[in-house]
């Protein structure tokens, strides 16, 4: 059977209006254009709501319990790698079988969403102090002091296929330690190209041939970032400490 119209607003107003006036349910209709069993059930259903919009329906009942809600909640935010595959194994071994879609309404619903894994330099205690330590000392500089300076850094690009993702389960962390996946800036497959940039434009680019070691970072900083800084008026060189 076909989903009959819904009736605006407006309609079931006046229809109410015009029952508060005395009006019959037929004169009702004729004016408004409504089959009588429509009128009747609108001012039913005011008489016993005091309203006239739809009531929320409740749907299918929830196949996760709350219990089960909160384990699987519980399990995503302490490893937020885990897959919908992993939470449909652990509700069946409580005794509740889902599907994975179920798996992703019930995420969804709690404010949390499937994303790819940021990539982030993988830092060693020491580094991350060090980097923290220098956020610190620049945290008040102001805006036309950060126009003059240059940074620099090195990339590794793949060269066959695209760098492998993972999906994780989060709100807005993105950048959470639990979120990212490490990653080293040597490998196979790949080529590593070091460039420079700041404010007023890029500098140049330059692709480092073998490992990456203290000797080839010093000669790259002497023939490019050097020169790159000279090009570019008013810039000055400014490095994260290592």
């Amino acid at each position: 059977m076909a989903k009959t119209r819904e009736l605006c607003k407006d309609i079931r107003d006046k229809i109410v209006d015009l029952h508060k006036t005395g009006m019959g349910y037929r004169t009702i209709g004729k004016q408004l254009g409504e089959k009588v069993t429509t009128v009747g059930a609108i001012i039913r259903k005011w008489k016993k709501f005091k309203m006239t919009v739809n009531l929320p329906r409740s749907g299918a009942p929830c196949k996760i319990s709350p219990r089960g809600a909160s384990m699987i909640m519980r399990k995503v935010r302490d490893q937020p790698r885990t897959t919908r595959q992993d939470l449909v194994s652990d509700l069946k071994r409580a005794g509740t079988t889902v599907s994975k879609k179920t798996i992703s309404n019930t995420l969804h619903r709690h404010g949390l969403k499937s994303c790819s894994a940021r990539k982030v330099t993988l830092l060693k205690p020491a580094h991350a102090q060090a980097h923290l330590k220098f956020a610190n000392n620049h945290l008040d500089d102001p805006e036309e002091e950060w126009e003059k300076v240059m940074w620099s850094d090195e990339i590794r690009i793949e060269l066959f296929g695209l760098n492998s993702t993972r999906g994780v389960w989060m709100k807005k962390e993105e950048y959470n330690p639990k979120n990212t996946l490490p990653t080293v800036n040597h490998g196979g497959g790949n080529i590593i190209i070091w460039g420079c940039f700041s404010a007023k434009g890029t500098g140049r680019l330059h692709r480092i041939e073998g490992r990456m070691d203290g000797a080839i970072c010093c000669g790259i900083l002497a023939n490019n970032l050097l020169p790159s800084v000279r090009a570019i008026e008013d810039v000055s060189w400014l490095g994260l400490p290592a």
